[in-house]
């Protein structure tokens, strides 16, 4: 089968549907053909090492990638990130119609939305069935992050969505709560396929020797969060809930690994509750992100109470249950059930410090054994039900599906 993989988010920038899906698609036996933007994510600078052009090609570890121009954006400004958005799908639409090799079904990634509309007319154009994997549901996310909070704007992005739904051969969800809004809003159950997330296995392989210096979390029990620190993960909670649990159990440190548009307010905020067991880690490699996920009691998992993010499930839920190391999961409806139905952790109420700090002691205060029983269920679960090859193995299953419904259809 000839997949062409249309995505504005590619290696190097960081990516689970990127190389190491196309790379799986390969290895299974599957010709690939990438279309994707110049690196720029997330400082919406133009990666070093790379130039725009109107086409450049390469090959990384045997998949063939094309890369368009677009206007290199990462900015608050709606206007400058609505520009990164339409010029990446304004290039990738003519190259896929006039440049790309024809292929027997089309992948497409979603965020963001405009990747959707050059999909559908490249499939139009090509006469090839194109199917639309959902990471991000817009308008609401628009909405619940405050990029765009026009409620007329939010209606057309809406009634877009719609339309390239309809268009697509299949949809792809990443939650049951996704695929229960898109069905209320009209989305034949038929054609949705629920296919959970994967993460960086690789990346996560612990180095013989962390090149960072980890000894403070030494003699310790340790609450990693690793990731961005933005609005959307209302940290402030879990500062909060430091401080109530170091009246309980001085053992205990939260650690935050990453960077952000809110650490300096966070770490303002810790000075000024005198907050002294919660220690900020700058943004590191995935390889030695994976060195302190390793050496964590707990891996921690925040963000608001929305209901937008009660039906969604954080992509750090796969890796946190890949390392084997009890969840503490501090979002509410799928994500929580997840780690319940893998009795892998605790669950807390979001933006709760209370909730959020007996959750920790509870973890802190039962036996090793205990703890270790859970990571062990996370490391099975995430094996059994979330790995690569679990979910290259299902989307290869819609592939086909939605290939031979195209020929039956008689539209090849």
């Amino acid at each position: 089968m000839r997949i062409l993989l249309l995505t504005q988010w590619f290696d190097p920038e960081p990516t689970f549907k990127g190389l190491l899906f196309a790379q799986k698609l390969q290895e299974l036996g599957h010709e690939v053909e990438v279309v994707t933007g110049f690196p720029n994510y997330l400082e919406g600078k133009i990666y070093e090492g790379y130039r725009q052009s109107w086409c450049q090609r390469e090959t990384i570890n045997g998949v063939r990638v094309a890369r368009v121009p677009l206007y290199a954006s990462h900015d608050s400004s709606a206007f400058k990130r609505l520009l990164n958005y339409f010029s990446f799908a304004l290039t990738s639409c003519l190259y896929g119609i006039f440049m790309a090799r024809k292929a027997d079904v089309i992948y497409v990634y979603h965020p963001p939305m405009t990747v959707g509309l050059s999909g559908a007319l490249i499939g139009w154009f090509r006469r090839t069935p194109f199917v639309y994997d959902i990471q991000d549901l817009w308008p609401d996310t628009l909405k619940a992050t405050g990029m765009i909070g026009n409620p007329r704007v939010l209606h057309v992005v809406g009634a877009v969505c719609n339309w390239i739904y309809r268009r697509a051969s299949h949809v792809v969800v990443l939650s049951p709560g996704f695929r229960t809004l898109l069905a209320e809003r009209g989305v034949p159950e038929k054609k949705m396929s629920l296919i959970y997330n994967w993460c960086d296995e690789a990346g996560l392989q612990v180095p013989l020797e962390a090149a960072s210096d980890l000894s403070f979390m030494d003699g310790r029990f340790n609450v990693v969060f690793a990731g961005n620190m933005g609005k959307a993960q209302a940290l402030e909670s879990v500062i909060h809930a430091a401080k109530l649990v170091a009246l309980e159990d001085s053992r205990v440190q939260f650690v935050l690994v990453g960077g952000g548009v809110e650490v300096e307010n966070l770490k303002a905020l810790c000075a000024s509750q005198g907050v002294q067991n919660l220690r900020f880690v700058p943004r590191m490699p995935m390889k030695e992100v994976g060195a302190v996920l390793a050496r964590a009691d707990a891996l921690l998992v925040h963000l608001k109470d929305d209901p937008l993010f009660s039906i969604t499930i954080p992509s750090k839920t796969q890796a946190y249950l890949a390392v084997g190391r009890p969840v503490v999961m501090a979002v509410r409806g799928d994500a929580a059930d997840l780690v319940l139905e893998a009795k892998a952790g605790v669950v807390a109420l979001p933006e709760n410090p209370d909730s959020l700090a007996q959750g920790v002691l509870r973890l802190a205060r039962l036996p090793a054994h205990e703890r270790e029983a859970m990571g062990q269920n996370a490391a099975w679960f995430y094996q059994d039900k979330l790995s690569l090859h679990v979910g290259a193995t299902a989307f290869i299953k819609v592939f086909e599906q939605v290939l031979s419904l195209n020929k039956s259809n008689g539209k090849n």
